[in-house]
């Protein structure tokens, strides 16, 4: 029997205008998600800054003082104190790895509780509690 010598394979056009094809679908694609990733971390520090702002109010209602710092939420020796004001026993860095700014007195209210963002420093993009 004879052998038949035939195309067996793909050529090496046919394999780059499917990578072509798949980086172009790529190109598109990618920002969406990458955007969307951002948009979610946003969301993940308006969350927490609320959690810290609520679990801050409770303090304050309990001991007549807001929190000198947000530590005071897990431990204090206070006798009215009725905590931990946090159920995770933990004050959670922002989605950035960075701790949270918490001042009180606030600039802007009884205490000012906020994320630096993606950026590191404070500017109108920063998610606060005021």
């Amino acid at each position: 029997m004879l052998k038949k010598q035939g195309n067996d394979g793909f050529t090496l056009i046919e394999i780059l205008i499917v990578v072509m094809i798949i980086g172009l679908i790529a190109s598109l694609i990618a920002p969406n998600i990458f955007g969307r990733f951002e948009k979610s971390k946003e969301e993940i520090a308006k969350a927490q800054v609320e959690m810290l702002s609520s679990a801050a109010q409770s303090f304050t209602l309990d001991i007549g003082r807001c929190p000198k710092e947000l530590s005071e939420l897990l431990s204090s020796t206070e006798k009215k104190w009725r905590g931990p004001y946090l159920s995770k026993q933990t004050i959670p860095q922002d989605p950035w790895n960075r701790d949270y700014q918490y001042k009180c007195p606030g600039d802007h209210g009884m205490f000012d509780l906020y994320t630096l963002g993606a950026s590191g420093k404070v500017d109108d993009n920063n998610i606060k509690n005021w």
